[in-house]
């Protein structure tokens, strides 16, 4: 069975933090501002994340876990560092 790949357009488009979230850049704000309020531009500015429900349509198109701007970072699960799976081997060990 072939490989899941990524949506490449999206991931143009969005940046995945190290903590799970999506950062996007917020539209009508790259040009022709003039015309724009300042109140507009303002609140085009703040909070560049994603909200849950949009991540979680992502999450389809790049075939991974993502974490909206309000979910726990316990909903992610992390894979133990080398670290940490040396000492599950040598524990598994002892028993």
């Amino acid at each position: 069975m072939p490989k899941n790949k990524s949506h490449k357009g999206l991931l143009k488009r969005i940046r995945i933090s190290r903590t799970g979230k999506v950062r996007h850049r917020s539209a009508y704000h790259k040009h022709l501002s003039s015309h724009k309020s300042g109140k507009r531009l303002r609140q085009l500015r703040n909070d560049p994340y994603l909200a849950n429900c949009d991540t979680k349509r992502l999450e389809k198109l790049l075939y991974r876990r993502l974490r909206g701007r309000t979910a726990p970072l316990a909903s992610i699960k992390r894979s133990p560092s080398p670290a940490a799976k040396r000492a599950m081997r040598e524990a598994a060990k002892g028993e």
